[in-house]
């Protein structure tokens, strides 16, 4: 059995799961999520606590065991408080700003680089060096957070480039410092 997978659900702030079929499906006050089980897991729920289970010991079930309880549980989170990543953008000349649903980043470039607002999220710059992404699907919020910061990720000697705002780049020593 998986470690991961054993542990209970608590379904807090509201949030209501429902079944039908290998649907599960979670809302709560931020909105509403889906989940398509994988073969040979269930979920049982009594009160407000839901228990993923497997329907035979095996080894390779219980890698979905986890994953289906992972996901549950994020989904849990999701439609309570919801996800936000930030990210800070630095470099002489660098900004972001948002225009009606459109992301324009301005990172060196010879142009501006425009990206679509997914469905779903709501991004923010608050400053013109800094973006934050909300969202109540985890998987969403991250993968858009990372798209943003590949356009122009940072380099090590500067520092310049789009950064979430916890991550610490190391830097390395130039070229004058090696003698």
């Amino acid at each position: 059995m998986s470690k991961v997978g054993k542990k209970p659900i608590e379904l807090t702030g509201g949030a209501k799961l429902s079944l039908s079929g290998k649907n599960v499906t979670v809302e709560g006050s931020k909105g509403k999520l889906n989940y398509v089980l994988p073969e040979g897991i269930t979920v049982k729920t009594e009160g407000n606590i839901a228990e993923v289970i497997t329907e035979r010991d095996d080894f390779l079930l219980s890698k979905f065991h986890g994953l289906a309880r992972a996901m549950i549980n994020n989904m849990v989170v999701g439609v309570t408080t919801g996800y936000k990543k930030s990210l800070d953008i630095v470099g002489v000349g660098y900004k972001a700003q948002m225009k009606g649903n459109t992301l324009v980043l301005n990172v060196g470039f010879s142009h501006p680089v425009d990206m679509q607002v997914w469905e779903g999220l709501k991004v923010a710059t608050p400053t013109q060096t800094s973006i934050t992404v909300e969202g109540i699907d985890k998987q969403k919020v991250g993968e858009f957070s990372a798209q943003v910061r590949r356009i122009r990720p940072p380099e090590p000697y500067l520092g310049k480039g789009i950064k979430y705002t916890d991550e610490v780049i190391r830097r390395k020593a130039g070229k004058s410092a090696k003698k």
